[in-house]
């Protein structure tokens, strides 16, 4: 497996993951008819302009196998929060048949190294309350920073902030290769 920078041949993949995973992760956490509704075909659109005209300076890379493309993460400069974090984990999906496989970890590897490389050395990601992505960040060394609700599809969704205050510090690097080697 490798982790490159996505291309716009990569969106169709990429909006298979994206529905999939929305599907699997968020059934019952978010209203059916905005999982429903979802359209590869749009999806894949959309990601097609974002890889091409790099949106708000978003870094996006996908992991890729001898099967094809096995997930996709984006991140960027920190969205609006009042938060004292540089840096912003947009996304991070991985194909729902391939978890547990370190694809996840190798992904969020990559954007730490693309928020570095930014000059952004810290970042944070905000995963819905229930969702059990966040035990990811957290077995990551992720801190639980902050919670927010907002209101999105006619419900009101909590979410939790994780941060991480120093992308670059050797305990941050050691700390991600030994959860690599597990």
């Amino acid at each position: 497996m490798i982790v490159r920078k996505a291309e716009a041949a990569d969106a169709d993949e990429i909006a298979r993951i994206y529905v999939e995973s929305w599907r699997d992760s968020y059934a019952g956490l978010i209203p059916d008819h905005v999982l429903i509704g979802m359209s590869r075909q749009r999806q894949a659109a959309n990601w097609r302009s974002v890889i091409a005209h790099r949106r708000h300076a978003q870094r996006i890379r996908v992991a890729e196998g001898a099967a094809g493309i096995l997930g996709f993460g984006s991140c960027g400069p920190v969205r609006n929060t009042g938060l004292p974090y540089r840096g912003e984990v947009y996304t991070l999906y991985v194909d729902p048949d391939r978890r547990g496989e370190g694809i996840g970890r190798s992904l969020l590897r990559a954007l730490f190294g693309a928020l570095s490389h930014d000059r952004m050395g810290s970042a944070l990601v905000w995963v819905l309350e229930e969702n059990s992505a966040r035990y990811f960040y957290e077995a990551l060394g992720g801190r639980f920073v902050a919670v927010r609700k907002e209101r999105l599809w006619g419900a009101v969704l909590r979410q939790r902030a994780y941060g991480w205050h120093d992308l670059t510090s050797p305990t941050r690097r050691s700390a991600l290769w030994r959860i690599q080697q597990s």
